[in-house]
């Protein structure tokens, strides 16, 4: 297996210096060796080695070239909190410059969202952002966060790219099934399935898990109300070996995820509803349910100097929040069923062609296709011009919308080679949106990589970005409608939702301290126009989208790790700082007075995280592995205009893992995870600041159990 954590700044040529050593991958769970060569076992070995060439191909087609780059691998991710069950979120935090936010939102370094998901190197189409995250750790192999300058291939979502390298049949060779129990009516089953025949190799899993804290709990309290959840997810990974230099690959992955809505109890009703004006708020019925899917379908060649990897991709997302009708319009006068469904499809072409030893060429382009409907169904009362309720029969108010969006991406960079220490990425991309607004940019890319001496490495880049709104998340209520109900906008002003842009610069070092231990510096500095912004402005826990006319965000991250013998380490420490000013859009969403002070003055950005840290380690002996980690925040910010922050927390997690062999069955694992060993009570959110609805406490001490059977 991959050893722990590796944190990498890809070199030009398309190889990465790690920050810790890797040893020799094996398969997990092993594959027994058969007992006498046949015609089979040498299909399947021909499939195996092509397959990892072929890997090892593509990383040369889209390569990092310059950008900060952190990997974690199967060791790092079995360690972490409940391991391969932890939710996919969960496993970024541990990343630097991660911060955690509510609902299972992720900042990377101070920005919200923005970030490009790809599976096997192939861009996976943008969802509907939800509470349950759609991937999951069980499939990865191993999992990398890009940031920093990005080379010209990543457009549109540029704040980091998360790089997904699944599990397939050439490496996962057998069975394995899974129980996961534990607090808060935690239970999951699991079951994953890989290997080959003939020229296919295949990889298989689902999940079904239920448990009674699907979202943050509004309160402090250990038990959670009304908040269990549901989710179904699956995933298929199939590779169809052509020859010894192409290859057809096929993913395909779906999830669908029930949540209730948890109760926060003492609300004070507000408005009568036909006669009723009162309600226990710990007796609301509010339910959200997700849907999503996707299909990638890969060609890839390997023709000696040149390389190409060409795709289709399809994706499908949707959410419905019902609400509880009556109850909501006693306590907020709102009653809101919103259903939002966004269709992608599109294509996509990456390619690198060795002209000669000081030049690699690469190029390529994208295009999606996105159909976005929102549809809602909202009960108001009416009131008068000083807001006060004038009928105790609600109104009822139907707004229906839909949008369809066009993205074309295009990109040239060359790698140059000057000489042996040095080496430059030099390229540019030029995107085109055709949505609310036809918007279009050149994005110059520059990165340079020296390396001095044998296990120091420097590195410096730029990037002009060019960042669209989500289609789904831009605001489209007709504000006529609501005029003169209680769902009516102070402001009535409503400009454009436009595509943030954005100079970005990256510097940054890496150096090996001895065999095994390794560090690494880097700092960044961005200045934005237009920049992009979401909040949950409504009652329902749906974000929508805003600029602020100009922003800045800074900050720095040191990272260590250190990987000898039976023990691993690491550590991540992280600074940042954003703001912005003047809010340029989607005003209507906005307070007067909180619109008007951000009009005229520099706000933290409602994500805005001052300090952020990560640590873990893990020893393991004979079959025996024990593992903690711990994570730090100064908190988000809170207040009129955020101008305070939520006190800083530090949760501590603790894992004990045992392989126990039996001849004749298989290999048995037995786990035990404790989240939140010390019973931190710690505040993401509470409930004020710029477009936060509600508070939000995190996770208090869970107990978890697993067996999983490897056959």
């Amino acid at each position: 297996m991959k050893k722990l954590f590796v944190i990498t700044i890809a070199m030009l040529s398309g190889a990465s210096m790690a920050m810790a050593q890797n040893a020799t991958a094996s398969p997990s769970p092993s594959a027994s060796p058969l007992a006498s060569p046949t015609s089979t076992t040498a299909t399947a070995e021909s499939v195996v080695v092509t397959s990892q060439e072929l890997d090892i191909s593509r990383e040369q087609i889209v390569p990092s070239l310059g950008a900060t780059r952190y990997t974690v691998g199967p060791d790092r991710l079995d360690s972490q909190a409940q391991g391969e069950n932890a939710p996919f979120n969960e496993t970024i935090l541990r990343f630097p410059g991660v911060a955690r936010d509510s609902f299972g939102q992720l900042h990377v370094r101070d920005e919200h969202a923005n970030l490009q998901y790809r599976i096997d190197d192939v861009l996976l189409p943008e969802s509907i952002p939800g509470f349950g995250p759609e991937l999951a750790t069980r499939f990865a192999d191993n999992i990398s966060l890009m940031t920093g300058a990005l080379p010209a291939q990543f457009g549109f979502r540029q704040t980091g790219v998360i790089d997904i390298h699944t599990k397939n049949g050439a490496g996962f060779i057998g069975n394995e099934s899974s129980i996961y129990v534990g607090s808060f009516d935690t239970f999951m089953e699991s079951l994953e399935r890989g290997g080959v025949t003939g020229k296919l190799s295949y990889y298989v899993t689902q999940s079904y898990l239920h448990s009674g804290i699907g979202i943050e709990n509004p309160t402090r309290s250990s038990s959670p109300i009304h908040d269990d959840t549901d989710q179904f997810k699956e995933f298929a990974y199939l590779s169809c070996i052509i020859d010894d230099t192409s290859r057809f690959t096929f993913l395909a992955g779906d999830n669908h995820n029930d949540f209730q809505i948890p109760n926060n109890p003492g609300q004070t009703p507000m408005f009568n509803d036909m006669g009723r004006t009162n309600f226990n708020s710990a007796k609301l019925d509010e339910n959200q349910s997700e849907d999503n899917a996707y299909e990638i379908l890969t060609y890839q060649k390997n023709a000696g100097n040149f390389n190409f990897q060409a795709s289709i991709f399809n994706r499908y997302s949707s959410i419905l929040f019902r609400p509880d009708n009556v109850g909501d319009l006693i306590f907020n006068g709102v009653a809101s069923r919103v259903d939002r469904d966004i269709l992608s499809n599109g294509a996509e072409f990456d390619s690198s062609y060795k002209l000669n030893d000081e030049h690699t060429l690469r190029g390529g382009f994208i295009f999606t296709e996105q159909h976005a409907t929102v549809d809602t169904v909202t009960r108001v009362f009416p009131v008068d011009a000083n807001g006060n309720q004038t009928s105790t029969t609600p109104q009822r108010i139907v707004d229906n919308n839909d949008k369809y969006g066009y993205f074309y991406g295009f990109y040239l960079q060359d790698e140059w080679k000057p000489f042996e220490q040095l080496t430059v990425n030099f390229g540019g991309r030029l995107d085109f949106v055709n949505a609310f607004a036809d918007e279009n940019q050149f994005s110059p890319r520059l990165n340079l990589v020296y390396k001095p001496w044998v296990g120091t490495m420097l590195h410096a880049g730029y990037a002009r970005y060019f960042t669209t709104p989500p289609l789904e998340a831009v605001p489209q209520s007709t504000i006529a409608k609501f005029t003169g109900t209680t769902n009516e906008s102070a402001i009535t002003r409503d400009g454009a939702v436009t595509s943030e842009r954005a100079h970005y610069f990256d510097i940054g070092a890496t150096q090996k301290i001895v065999e095994g231990w390794n560090v690494g510096i880097d700092g960044f500095y961005k200045s934005s126009h237009s920049v992009l912004d979401e909040g949950q402005f409504g009652q329902a826990l749906i974000l929508s989208s805003f600029n602020y006319k100009r922003g800045r965000i800074y900050g720095g991250e040191l990272t260590t790790s250190y990987d000898h013998g039976p023990f691993s380490a690491y550590g991540n420490l992280a600074f940042a700082w954003a703001r912005g000013v003047q809010v340029s859009s989607a005003q209507f969403l906005f307070d007067p007075d909180e619109y008007a002070f951000i009009n005229k003055h520099w706000v933290f950005l409602d994500h805005d995280q001052r300090w952020t840290a990560t640590a873990g380690a893990s020893y393991t002996w004979n079959d025996w592995r024990a593992s903690t980690d711990f994570l730090y925040g100064s908190g988000l910010r809170r207040g009129f205009a955020n101008t305070k922050s939520v006190p800083d927390y530090g949760t501590v997690n603790f894992s004990l893992q045992h392989s126990i062999k039996i001849s004749q069955l298989g290999t048995f694992k037995v786990r035990l995870d404790v989240v939140n060993l010390l019973d931190e009570v710690y505040e993401l959110r509470d409930g004020s600041g710029i477009g936060v609805g509600a508070p939000q406490f995190g996770q208090r001490r869970g107990f978890y159990g697993t067996v999983a059977y490897d056959f």
